[in-house]
């Protein structure tokens, strides 16, 4: 069966989006996942007792600090050669997953061997990715 092939100079995803939705996409993702994550350790550090003051205290301080790490994560890596690339990530999601897991009251060397297990993990799939979308230099695609 014969395809139309798409004409020269056409992308096959038109971006609906301006500009500046773009920008306020770029700010408004590392806050949603900053109070996502900062509500999740202050519930994990809480164990479903009530909230309290300093419950909110260390949820937003949680909150600042992954929003910061994140972005300075995400200017800092696309710089970076694919294997420091995959290593600055790993690096970042393993130590953000043993952040909340430490905080179920788990023990140090549990919490550990968990972010160990997950940075495994999410290192193999971005080498594989960075791996397959750059060309033999390492320029991406």
């Amino acid at each position: 069966m014969a395809h139309a092939a798409p004409a020269q100079g056409t992308r096959a995803n038109p971006d609906i989006l301006g500009a500046r939705a773009h920008q306020a996409a770029n700010w408004a993702g590392p806050v949603v996942l900053g109070l996502v994550y900062g509500y999740w350790a202050a519930a994990n550090r809480r164990s479903g007792g009530p909230i309290t003051g300093w419950n909110l205290l260390f949820g937003f301080v949680t909150v600042i600090a992954f929003i910061a790490l994140y972005i300075g994560v995400r200017a800092l890596a696309p710089h970076m050669k694919r294997e420091v690339h995959a290593l600055l990530w790993t690096a970042f999601a393993g130590g953000a997953f043993g952040f909340l897991y430490s905080q179920t009251g788990a023990s140090v060397l549990r919490a550990v061997g968990m972010s160990l297990a997950v940075s495994v993990a999410v290192f193999a799939v971005l080498f594989y990715r960075y791996y397959t979308h750059e060309d033999a230099q390492g320029h991406r695609l």
